[in-house]
Parts: C-alpha cells; structure tokens; sequence
C-alpha cells in the first residue's frame, strides 16, 4: 500500500470515530467550560448562583446525566423474525421403514438391530420425522457432495422464507453467524451464504462449529454481542446440523444411540439494533447466560466423537450424560436465577444456602429449587431425547403444559440439534399462546458439555410467521406420547 493510500485509509478510520462518536465528543467541551467557570467562583459566588439559577443548574444536570445514560447503556436487541426448515414428504422415515432400511444396508448385527428398535420404541419420536436423501438411499450416499447438497437444501430453502416474511435488504445485514457442529467444509457454510445472497464484503461472518445441541443460544449470544458493537444493522443467525456425513455405520451402542434421534431441520433468524424496528419484531433479547463444563474430564467427554474399533466414525453418548447435563443446569440456572426471579424467590434459595453453610455439622437442608414458573410463561427445553425433557420437568418442577412444546418437537420432528428451540417457539406461536409480555425461556445442552440459555419478551401477541413449520399439522397437536 502506496503513502498516499495508507493517509486516505486513516483519514476515512479518524472520520468514521468521528462522526459515529460526535455526540459524545460534544459533551466534552462543554462539560469542559462548565467546570472552568465552576472553578473560577469563590464558594460564596457559587453559593449564590445556584441559589438564583437553581432551576438551569438542575435542568443542565439532568440533560447531561440523561444524554450519558442513553447514550452508555447498551442497545436493545430486537428478533425480527425466524424460520424453520420443513422438509419435503419424501425425506420422512417412519419407525418401520428406518428398521427395514437398516437391515438392508447390511452393516448392523442382529444385537445392534435390536438395540435400535428399542431405543426408537423409547425415544420419543412419531413416524414423521425426516433424514436426507443421501440416508434415504440404498446404499447411503455419505459423500462430501451429498453433504454439501443437504447444507443447502436446508440452509437455503429456511433463508428464502425468512427473507420472504421480512423484506430486509440484504445489503443490511453486517453479521452474519452459522453454527453446525459436524459438517464444517472448505469454503465455510458461512461463505456458502454469503456466495448465494450476495451480502456485503466487509459483512462480519462467524462459523461456529463442534459446539453440539447448544451452539444455537452461542451463536445469538455471539451476534448479541456484536450488535452491541455495530449500530443500526442487523444480524443473521443460521442453525442446522448435518447428517449425511456424520450417520453410523458400526455397531458400538453408544454411538448407535444418535441415529434414532437426530433428524433433518435447521432454523434462520434475523436481528436487529435499530430502535425504529421495535415496532415490527416479535421479540426482545433479554437475557443470555453460557455454562462450559469442560475442564470436568467426564463432562468433556460426554458427547464424544470418535473412531470405534472397525474405524467407522460416530458420536458416542456416555452413561453420565444425564448426571453431567443436571450439573451443568445447576450452574446455569444459579446464574440465570437472580437476573430473572421474583425477590420472593431469591430470598427462599439465599435462606437454604445460609442455612446449609451455617448448620454444616448438622443433617443438610435440601437445597431450595425456585420456582421458575413464576419468572417465565413458556419454556423451550432442547429436544434432545425423552430423558433429557423428563430430566428438567422433574428438575425444575414444571407442570407437562410447559415441556409440551419440546415434547411436540421431538415427536414431529425429532432431535434437530441446535436449531429444536426454534421449532419449539414456532410450535407455541402456531397455537396461539405467545401474548405480549411473555417472557420465553430457551434452555440447550451440548457438547463440552455446555448447557446455555436465552430469556425473550414478546413485543406484541405473536402470530405464526407465513410457512410456519407447523401450519399444515398444528391442528393434530399434542399429541398422547407413551412415557
């Protein structure tokens, strides 16, 4: 880069800090000769101009003590809109059909076949659930290419409908951030994006990858932050996971459980940071609280992806897993509790903790679970399997109204990683149940292991977005599931 270049390049640098912080510059002269004038008055003096200026003095104060707080505060963070994928017909693989399809590929033993069975038998999923078409084929097609055809077709078909429902200029959009823990090609799913709609050079692109079932509440968590940065844009958030590449062919148990109940789906959603948006969006960000587990070995290894003894490659799903996704929810929620409950709450769970630190010799209190009913009206519990929503009804006493949203997914459409939350939201805006005020909970477990959470107000009574993923079935849910 020539001189003159590298001068023309620092001068648009020090323009652009300046105009975006002119306000704040402004305040700098002025607060500086009022302090100067100040100065100059002898106690008596100012003694005597505040008793006959009072009023100015107050109203001076007040502009700048308000112009500094709206201007220091962080900004409001808005959810425009979302999407979910819904598959064609053709990709749905009922009970019967997966089993027949695994006998014939030829590669499971009979121990593995039963195994499977009995773990569908269990899970928690109905007979319309999907899986690509490279699965769908005898044999599989796991190729790169069949991989990149699912990405896709997923990522796609879930963009074109949000940005159908919002009319958002794409040239708009300055963050950009794409989470899919398995599938992480060379250029990035990101890229991908950023080929097919033509964003803006200088967009701020982010490929999350091997974060797991949690990575969708990272990656609003990562655009929240850059929102804060940024001014006046908005932030794409895409979600989805990849299959194609990542079924198993052995017959390791452990590693066989996520064939039965990972499916095909992803989600888009679109934020904002422009006050004039409020308006037309459904949602505000309020809250987002991260929890890693990792420096725990069993926790790290939880959720593990490896080779088994014949070198075919799967994820294994530990024994522990439960036991590690409550002490992870633990942390979470001792985090998330005091920015949430009622003061009622938080005195009743402060008083337990005092009295098991005090009375340490004598037999325990049970520690006080806070009734987390009473700081939210709908809860999005990842819909990773029938144990992990068992799990946190139990754990957090919930009645089954509130865990029907996850339980509905799961059977419609399955463990679809990070983006289940989504389904989840669409699933209680299909029914009519989102009111203004609402305050919405999305809890999420993954790899690492992380368990992650996101607090949302509805802006307005929400109605379901044109080509809600649930539209053309709403009216046959809930459904009796077998527990």
């Amino acid at each position: 880069m020539d001189e003159n270049a590298k001068i023309r390049k620092n001068v648009k640098l020090y323009y652009h800090y300046l105009i975006t912080n002119f306000p704040k510059l402004l305040l700098v002269p002025l607060i500086s000769v009022l302090l100067m004038n100040i100065s100059r008055l002898s106690l008596n003096q100012l003694s005597l101009h505040l008793h006959y200026n009072l009023l100015a003095f107050i109203f001076l104060v007040t502009v700048l003590g308000t112009t500094l707080f709206f201007m220091s505060r962080p900004r409001s963070v808005y959810l425009l809109d979302y999407s979910c994928y819904l598959p064609p017909s053709t990709l749905k693989l009922d009970h019967q059909k997966f089993m027949k399809h695994s006998i014939i590929t030829g590669t499971f033993n009979e121990s593995s076949l039963e195994f499977q069975s009995k773990i569908l038998k269990r899970s928690g999923l109905g007979d319309q659930t999907y899986l690509p078409e490279a699965v769908h084929s005898i044999p599989p097609r796991p190729t790169m290419a069949a991989a990149r055809e699912e990405a896709e077709q997923v990522i796609f078909s879930t963009l074109d409908s949000l940005f159908e429902n919002t009319k958002v200029n794409l040239k708009e959009i300055s963050v950009l951030v794409v989470n899919c823990s398995l599938f992480n090609p060379t250029p990035s799913l990101s890229s991908m994006i950023v080929n097919k709609y033509k964003l803006r050079e200088n967009v701020k692109s982010f490929n999350l990858g091997g974060m797991g079932c949690s990575a969708g509440v990272i990656a609003i968590d990562l655009a929240n932050d850059m929102l804060k940065i940024y001014r006046n844009t908005f932030a794409l958030v895409v979600s989805t996971e990849n299959i194609t590449q990542n079924w198993y062919f052995g017959n390791k148990k452990a590693m066989l459980i996520p064939n039965c109940l990972f499916r095909l789906g992803g989600s888009a959603v679109l934020l904002s940071n422009k006050s004039c948006d409020r308006k037309r969006s459904k949602y505000k960000l309020v809250h987002t609280v991260r929890t890693h587990k990792g420096s725990d070995e069993k926790a790290f290894n939880c959720v593990y992806q490896e080779q088994d003894e014949a070198l075919k490659t799967g994820v294994s799903l530990s024994k522990d897993l439960m036991a590690i996704a409550g002490e992870a929810l633990k942390t979470n929620i001792t985090t998330l509790g005091p920015l949430v409950l009622p003061m009622s709450e938080q005195i009743l769970f402060f008083a337990t903790f005092v009295a098991n630190k005090l009375f340490k010799a004598k037999k325990k209190m049970r520690p006080y679970v806070p009734d987390f009913k009473l700081a939210f009206d709908h809860f999005c519990i990842h819909a990773g399997g029938r144990a992990v929503i068992d799990e946190l009804e139990k754990s957090l006493r919930l009645l089954p109204k509130h865990v029907e949203a996850s339980r509905m997914t799961l059977h419609r459409f399955g463990n679809t990683s990070s983006s289940s939350i989504w389904y989840e939201l669409a699933y209680t805006e299909a029914k009519g149940r989102m009111k203004k005020g609402n305050r919405v909970w999305q809890i999420a477990f993954g790899s690492g292991f992380k368990c992650n959470s996101a607090v949302w107000v509805a802006l307005r009574d929400v109605e379901p977005s044109v080509n809600n993923s649930w539209e053309h079935c709403i009216h046959r849910y809930p459904v009796k599931v077998d527990l």
